[in-house]
């Protein structure tokens, strides 16, 4: 059976705030523990007004605080934007608070637009591949005369994953036996290739003894087709509002999506947008199994980017039910 997991984008919406959103997420991982989810990601975003995970390891922490189970990272932190040393430390910190639980995936874009890249203080040369191995050497353990320890990272165990949306991330963590995320959520064009090179150039590890992949997709469930076309509109929305440059808090669904975005961008969002499901229990069920069965996923790691929080808890609880993970209730008790 193949494991599944969330990817939540910690969306504000135009009637929420961000502590609305983070007691959300939390709120969510709390019922995906239940309901069989593996773990529940958070992503490193900056000046969105609309996505509240900016600090990422903080929003971790609130959420593994509301959490006995499920195991709660990120998906990823943006390394270029930081000291290797400073997450080593941040996620050593987490694994002690919630040990067992954290995961630290890592990214090579820097998750914002050029000025605020600036504002990050973020060099420019292109270190990642050193990057990763030297926050893999803090959280090995202390050698006699290591003179910079991140403490308390040394010795903790906190599973690095190397995410991608092109080849570069699969080869990166091939060579250095990585578990590997592939980001078809947002970029599906080369999700073939990448796992094939993973696969196929993959050198076991002490973390990892044979190659493991994830896949990023976007699923948006209810009750009916009509329905989950109407709730996927929020995220359409929110595509459309990229290529147009604004960056607008998550807006409540409409009825036609075609009266939103010109046709230009409804061939952008389209591409981005390839491997996305929507509808009713049965039609995810078949598109799960189809992305399943032509990619040999590992695990799935899903956004159900819905605007109420009440829909979006039922897209997640559909998604559990048709993959097998959560025993469907009677539909007269089905919330």
């Amino acid at each position: 059976m193949t494991a599944i997991s969330i990817l939540d984008l910690v969306r504000v919406t135009e009637e929420g705030d961000p502590r609305v959103s983070l007691d959300n997420a939390r709120d969510l991982a709390s019922h995906a523990e239940n309901w069989g989810y593996r773990r529940f990601w958070m992503a490193e975003h900056h000046n969105m007004a609309g996505i509240a995970s900016a600090a990422t390891s903080l929003a971790i922490s609130h959420v593994a605080a509301g959490t006995k189970t499920i195991r709660v990272g990120a998906g990823g932190i943006m390394l270029p934007n930081h000291a290797p040393y400073i997450i080593a430390e941040q996620f050593g910190t987490l694994a002690w608070l919630y040990p067992g639980r954290i995961d630290l995936g890592l990214g090579r874009a820097p998750g914002t637009d050029q000025l605020t890249i600036r504002a990050l203080r973020r060099h420019d040369s292109d270190n990642f591949p050193q990057d990763v191995l030297e926050l893999q050497h803090y959280f090995e353990p202390v050698q006699p005369n290591q003179r910079v320890q991140a403490v308390p990272a040394a010795g903790t165990r906190v599973p690095l994953w190397i995410l991608g949306s092109s080849t570069f991330g699969a080869q990166l963590a091939a060579e250095l036996g990585l578990p590997y995320a592939f980001a078809s959520h947002f970029a599906p064009q080369s999700l073939t290739a990448a796992l094939r090179i993973y696969r196929e150039r993959f050198k076991p590890s002490a973390q990892l003894d044979r190659p493991y992949a994830m896949v990023g997709v976007n699923i948006v469930a209810a009750d009916s087709d009509a329905e989950a076309k109407r709730l996927a509109t929020t995220q359409q929305m929110s595509f459309a509002n990229i290529f147009r440059g604004t960056r607008t808090l998550s807006q409540p669904p409409i009825d036609d999506i075609d009266t939103y975005w010109s046709p230009a961008e409804r061939h952008q969002a389209s591409q981005m947008l390839e491997r996305m499901i929507i509808g009713s229990r049965e039609t995810v069920a078949a598109g799960i199994g189809k992305l399943v069965a032509e990619t040999g996923a590992d695990e799935l790691m899903i956004v159900s980017d819905i605007y109420d929080h009440q829909k979006r808890l039922h897209s997640f609880e559909i998604i559990a039910e048709v993959t097998g993970q959560k025993t469907a209730v009677p539909e007269v008790f089905a919330s």
